[in-house]
């Protein structure tokens, strides 16, 4: 179990990221949109368990690296702090495309569209997410503390612990976006204002992730 102190840091800098519409928050919002709350829903836990193969992966072999090579430890901390800056800036630059990006979806009524086709592609979109595979491995391990146990069971915890804000936040969005499909579409500028302003919180994460002095 990671340090109370690095549990509270990893869950507040997730919690940003999360909230910041990405790949799954768009596909989620986008399908609630158009098919009703049901498919959003059964897209947000398909996009979980997509998530959970990745976290398992990153937890029997980055921790394993970790725990034996600082220099490992340097470059993947190096790594995560310019790709959440790079993702801050790409969320501002593109912030117009946000609104475009989640209604292009599938118009099929709720009825139409099997259980088995939202969990299926919202697996799809998880497991193939860029940001949530290169949080996991770079920017997750930042918040181990291997001098109080083991980093790969640390990295469990921390990417189970991702994964429940995921679930919840994403929620939220499928709720939301089922119940007032037009207000989110009706003015343009609410999606690409709410993205210029996560660009900027993860350029804010990034620089907190490259000035930590956190060592082995």
């Amino acid at each position: 179990m990671p340090p109370g102190a690095n549990l509270a840091a990893f869950a507040l800098a997730a919690a940003v990221l999360i909230a910041v519409p990405g790949p799954s928050v768009l596909f989620v919002i986008g399908r609630s949109l158009s098919s009703g709350r049901r498919v959003g829903l059964l897209t947000v836990l398909g996009n979980a368990m997509g998530m959970l193969p990745q976290v398992l992966a990153v937890a029997a072999g980055v921790g394993a690296l970790l725990a034996q090579s600082v220099v490992a430890f340097t470059v993947l901390k190096t790594v995560g702090a310019l790709y959440l800056v790079y993702l801050g800036v790409q969320a501002i630059r593109h912030r117009h495309q946000t609104t475009a990006a989640a209604t292009t979806t599938d118009t099929r009524p709720a009825a139409e569209v099997p259980a088995s086709r939202s969990l299926r592609e919202g697996f799809l979109v998880g497991i193939t997410n860029p940001k949530s595979a290169i949080f996991f491995v770079a920017v997750l391990p930042q918040f181990t503390a291997p001098a109080t146990g083991s980093v790969w069971s640390q990295i469990l915890v921390l990417g189970t612990v991702h994964l429940l804000i995921g679930l919840a936040f994403d929620t939220v969005w499928a709720l939301t976006a089922g119940a007032a499909r037009g207000w989110l579409t009706r003015d343009p500028r609410r999606l690409p204002r709410l993205g210029a302003t996560g660009g900027v919180m993860m350029i804010g994460v990034g620089a907190t992730v490259a000035l930590s002095d956190r060592q082995l």
